[in-house]
């Protein structure tokens, strides 16, 4: 009988790095003490590479809208807005929103820095960027949002504009780091989301509903600069 050869596919960094596997040898470099050196490695990478980046706001949205999309150019008028504010415009790096936004920074002569991460599919760098950097692991990503940002714009987009969103509203919510404007772009896509809040999250004591104060929803570029703009002037950024 011939004997079957099991075919050993590529994995992604994150999911090998949460996995529970069974005790086997294996080559050292696969080991979780090494990948801490890669992690550390991409840490002081990021920070090596975006510390004097001054302040920015960074942009969020889905990878698979397209330039027809009206969110498309709002995103990117919204970030050529900001750009000529003189704030940096950080974004995913990749397609969709992202690149409207890295686009919007990138014509109007400001600086546009994205944060792109391996992924199977979806995530090619845009062209749009003064500076690229590409990482592995997704915390490690969703770190540099954080530290280098004076202020979140969240487009529609599916569960990784989402995990962006709640991640910003917990930091805030639990006093990790310091208010900023978190603003959802787009009445009609985040309405229903936000009833539900109040629907059942308030009405059930998950939410305080003094913590609905943590997000506005805004609808155009012009309104959605001006937050900001507003904020980081009070708060000497500008």
């Amino acid at each position: 009988m011939e004997k079957k050869t099991k075919i050993l596919r590529p994995i992604h960094e994150d999911k090998e790095l949460l996995q529970t596997k069974p005790r086997v040898a294996e080559d050292f470099t696969q080991r979780d003490p090494w990948r801490v050196l890669r992690i550390q490695g991409e840490i002081v990478d990021g920070f090596d590479a975006l510390h004097e980046i001054g302040p920015a706001v960074s942009i969020f949205g889905s990878a698979r809208l397209t330039a027809e999309d009206p969110y498309y150019e709002c995103a990117r008028k919204t970030a050529a807005g900001l750009a000529s504010s003189g704030l940096v415009v950080i974004t995913g790096g990749g397609p969709g929103i992202m690149e409207a936004a890295s686009r919007g920074a990138f014509e109007s002569e400001g600086r546009s820095v994205g944060c792109n991460i391996e992924l199977p599919h979806e995530q090619e760098p845009n062209p749009y960027q003064h500076i690229s950097l590409t990482y592995r692991y997704f915390f490690v990503r969703k770190l540099m949002f954080v530290k280098y940002s004076v202020g979140f714009v969240i487009f529609p987009g599916g569960f990784g504009t989402l995990d962006e969103l709640f991640e910003a509203l917990t930091l805030v919510q639990t006093g990790k780091i310091e208010s900023f404007p978190i603003i959802l772009c787009g009445t009609a896509f985040w309405r229903p989301l936000v009833d539900w809040f109040n629907d059942t999250l308030v009405c059930r004591a998950c939410l305080d509903e003094d913590e609905m104060g943590l997000f506005h929803i805004l609808d155009g570029p012009d309104e959605i600069v001006e937050t900001i703009v507003d904020h980081c002037k009070a708060q000497g950024y500008l």
